[in-house]
């Protein structure tokens, strides 16, 4: 129970440091939405951070699971960290002067001003510098310093999001000092250039841990590393496809004068399950390091199938929660009524991360066993599926499509991600009490925001039934856990 306690203590220190940027989003998304002159505007935002998502996880290209993973396999460690950041660095320097270079063939390529492209190729550069960097403080247990680092991040993006639509906005073009002030006339940069000072901020804050890692490049570290990094940079872009590419398969199938505004309506309502991403990244942050750590342990499994278990309790009471109080949440994150006509799509995305939070937790078999290639496989199955319903569905049902699409993706891959892990490393997983929960919340959510159309009293309700199943299963395991605190 120990690595347990462990566990929680490192996600919630962890958590702090993810809820923060998801709270940022969750302000600076109604803050957007009133700024913004239009919902195409925040369409337009929407599709080029999907592009950013895409950038990310191809400029990071695995190596991330890959530091984890030798760090903790028997490597030598300053061998590992230092090849890992001496690539990652070279990777980025290259991509970036490449990338400025071609920027307007790149602009015209996407169909996307040339001022968006620029700021974007910045934030992708400062963001893969820092990958490595924040992966040793996660390895080394430095919650604490990671967090504070992730915290000047968001406090500097939030300000600089402030000054800029607040301050910067309000100074007419004629009387501006600023230089290149023909970016202020387009307010969708802001958001962007706030990003890219916040990303500055934070690579010149993990700079002095360039040096104590050290710049050196072992080859045949470097070999094995990215052939295990490899599978996981195919499932990574896979991922993506799943988790953005609906915004950009929206902006390119529908009607290109509706196009943007549907995808900002879609995109305002697909956050809505903010709420249960940032349970799932906070746990993520904590639980890929723990299930490297802990593999080698004689209890592993038996601690692995506990820690679905409280997960998918934790992620069914928000998944309910949500869905009973969504019409009371659509005030604070969508203050414009033209966004809410997308709120059909909620339980579909809460529901569809939910299972992607699952699918995390059993992963654990191909990471720790080295068959990161699975992951790979079933994270191209998900996309396949993602994108052969976007554009089988989208011409026929629009923005519902790529709801659909989600989930059933999601869902997918949970469960054959389960089908080969009982194969390759059996984990006596509680499947009746996982299945009661998940079933619950399911039909306790279906029949709140669909029958009952979100009447208050009915969601609360169902939310006060679950607790109380929560109390009559776990009853003996509350009971040890508030005799040892």
């Amino acid at each position: 129970m120990s690595a347990l306690k462990k566990l929680f203590k490192h996600t919630f220190i962890y958590g702090v440091a993810t809820v923060l940027p998801r709270i940022l989003s969750f302000i600076l998304t109604p803050f957007y939405i009133d700024q913004l002159p239009s919902e195409a505007e925040f369409g337009k935002f929407s599709v080029i951070f999907a592009y950013i998502v895409f950038g990310n996880v191809v400029l990071s290209y695995g190596m991330e699971t890959a530091f984890f993973r030798f760090m903790n396999k028997g490597q030598r460690k300053s061998d590992v960290q230092s090849t890992a950041l001496t690539s990652l660095a070279i990777t980025s320097v290259v991509f970036g002067v490449l990338a400025f270079t071609f920027s307007r063939h790149i602009a015209q390529w996407l169909e996307l001003k040339l001022d968006y492209v620029l700021l974007a190729i910045g934030i992708l550069v400062l963001d893969a510098l820092v990958v490595i960097p924040f992966a040793w403080l996660r390895n080394q247990e430095m919650p604490l310093k990671y967090s504070v680092i992730k915290i000047l991040n968001v406090s500097i993006n939030f300000s600089m999001n402030l000054i800029l639509f607040l301050v910067i906005s309000q100074i007419s073009l004629e009387e501006s000092e600023f230089p290149g002030s023909y970016m202020f006339e387009d307010k969708v940069n802001y958001i962007f250039i706030s990003n890219l000072i916040a990303s500055l901020v934070t690579l010149l804050t993990v700079l002095p841990l360039y040096r104590k890692i050290g710049l050196k490049f072992n080859i045949e570290v470097w070999r094995r590393m990215m052939k295990y990094a490899m599978p996981v940079l195919i499932a990574g872009i896979a991922f993506s496809i799943n988790e953005v590419a609906d915004k950009i398969i929206l902006n390119y199938l529908l009607p290109q004068d509706t196009a943007k505004e549907i995808v900002g309506i879609y995109a305002a309502c697909y956050k809505m399950g903010v709420f249960m991403t940032l349970f799932i990244t906070a746990f993520k942050l904590g639980v890929e390091p723990f299930f490297f750590s802990n593999a080698d342990k004689d209890d592993a499994k038996k601690t692995y199938a506990s820690i679905l278990l409280y997960f998918t309790i934790f992620g069914s009471f928000i998944l309910l929660s949500v869905v009973a109080y969504s019409d009371l949440l659509k005030y604070i994150l969508m203050p414009k009524a033209a966004y809410w006509e997308a709120l059909w799509v909620v339980p579909f995305i809460l529901l569809a991360n939910l299972c992607l939070g699952i699918y995390h937790n059993l992963s654990v078999w191909y990471k720790i066993t080295d068959r990161t290639r699975y992951g790979a496989y079933i994270s191209v199955a998900g996309a396949c599926i993602t994108l052969a319903l976007n554009f089988l569905l989208i011409n026929k049902i629009g923005y519902k499509a790529s709801a659909i699409a989600t989930l059933s993706a999601y869902a997918t891959m949970m469960m054959v991600s389960y089908y080969y892990g009982r194969k390759h490393y059996p984990i006596p997983y509680n499947l009746k009490k996982i299945g009661a929960y998940l079933l619950t919340s399911i039909i306790m959510a279906i029949l709140s925001f669909y029958v009952f159309d979100r009447n208050l009293y009915i969601g609360t309700l169902f939310v006060l039934l679950f607790l109380l199943m929560i109390i009559l299963l776990e009853k003996n395991e509350l009971k040890k856990i508030l005799k040892r605190s």
